[in-house]
């Protein structure tokens, strides 16, 4: 069972490199002005790149331009670039590395900035890691970076430049953009959009938005039956010695219910998600001419009720717009109720019952979602110990469920 888990795992996995090459239609700009309409690979780029993979056509050989030859390149209602010389601070915000010096400290470099919003003034965005430094410019003008800087103090206190603020005030005349309005506007790509926006409205010009705004569901709660394949084994140390109870594999059904909350990070790939889901194990064997301190045969019975609450982690791996594979790994909690396992000497009647412990254990998953709404998982759980907290005897149960989802919203 676990085998064939861990080669759907990998098979899933393998799959990472097709899903994650999706080109799309978009466009560059060559150094001569030329416009090349293309295939673009929509790559979600975390930081702003300095090259791209591209095809002429759908069937077409793939090739890569690079920031020395490509001077403006976009994805259709994705996202844009454009190459730009530019003064950039690249002074740490992380606390253990600010600088001592209140004043930018910036230095020339040829980079591709995403464009966020064009209009009578111009906002762009360069990210690289834990950097990110907003730029903007008024028509023709030269672009500039928008000044912000955490840095030390002579009395090693932490404080801010702001120096964006005055930029706006001087140069975003608009009776709308007063110093109470900017006094508010923080360093950040909502803030800084609104504020470059209302410029243009106060111009009365037109606006593009040049980064796709999703509407992105936060949270979806999905109804998910499922079937169960279990096995349990019990090892008794000291109630009959050597001696093994394996009650086999059993199959079954469950049914469980998922909250899933989208995290705002790496494109809406990541998701946390608790699923409280009821199943059961029921059973019966007998092991004959057991030599034991008891004697005779052993009849043993087990009847496991669980409720199960999974609280997952998991990533998205997109093929298209209505297709994705996923991945998940679970930390189990199980609550069991009315559950015993029991054993009979059918020659003496002599019986001895032992309840069975709330355990913990993990879960591995591999999925497939289509249209945000129907999903199919196998998902495999690690040997859970029943009677562990009991030094007689020890246990093995484990797991494999094929889970069928259909998500309310």
């Amino acid at each position: 069972m676990k085998k064939h888990f861990l080669f759907l795992l990998i098979t899933i996995l393998s799959l990472n490199c097709y899903a994650q090459i999706d080109f799309k239609k978009g466009y560059y700009v060559d150094n001569t002005n030329q416009k090349i309409d293309c295939l673009i690979n929509s790559v979600d780029w975390n930081n702003n790149p300095s090259e791209f993979e591209y095809k002429l056509s759908e069937n077409g050989e793939s090739k890569k331009a690079t920031i020395k030859n490509v001077q403006e390149f976009g994805i259709d209602n994705v996202a844009k670039y454009i190459r730009s010389k530019v003064n950039i601070d690249r002074s740490s915000e992380i606390v253990t590395k600010l600088s001592q010096v209140r004043n930018p400290l910036y230095k020339e470099e040829e980079l591709f900035l995403k464009v966020l919003i064009e209009g009578a003034s111009n906002l762009y965005e360069y990210t690289d890691v834990s950097l990110v430094r907003y730029f903007y410019n008024l028509e023709s003008s030269n672009i500039e970076q928008l000044i912000y800087k955490s840095y030390n103090t002579k009395e090693n206190k932490i404080a801010e430049n702001n120096g964006f603020r005055q930029q706006i005030l001087n140069n975003l005349k608009c009776p709308d953009i007063t110093a109470s309005t900017v006094s508010k506007v923080d360093y950040n790509k909502s803030d800084l959009t609104k504020l470059f926006a209302k410029y243009s409205d106060c111009q009365n010009s037109e606006i593009h938005y040049l980064e796709l705004k999703k509407n992105r569901d936060f949270f979806n709660l999905t109804i998910r039956p499922r079937f169960n394949s279990s096995s349990f084994m019990i090892e008794t140390l000291s109630f009959y010695p050597g001696e093994t109870v394996d009650f086999g594999s059993k199959t079954g059904f469950g049914i469980g219910i998922e909250a899933e909350v989208i995290l705002p990070i790496n494109k809406n790939k990541w998701a946390l998600a608790v699923e409280p889901t009821y199943q059961s194990f029921k059973a019966e064997t007998t092991n004959n001419n057991v030599v034991s301190v008891i004697g005779g045969t052993i009849a043993s019975r087990v009847d496991y009720s669980v409720v199960e609450v999974p609280v997952s982690l998991r990533h998205y791996l997109y093929l298209n717009e209505n297709s994705k594979f996923f991945i998940d790994a679970s930390f189990v909690f199980g609550f069991s109720s009315n559950t015993m396992l029991e054993f009979e000497n059918l020659q003496t009647s002599f019986t001895f019952q032992k309840t069975i412990n709330d355990t913990t254990n993990f879960g591995f998953g591999v999925g497939y979602k289509f249209l945000d709404t129907y999903s199919l998982e196998i998902r495999y759980q690690t040997q859970r110990d029943l009677v562990g907290k009991d030094a007689s005897m020890s246990s093995s149960y484990k797991a494999l469920s094929v889970i069928f989802g259909y998500s309310l919203f």
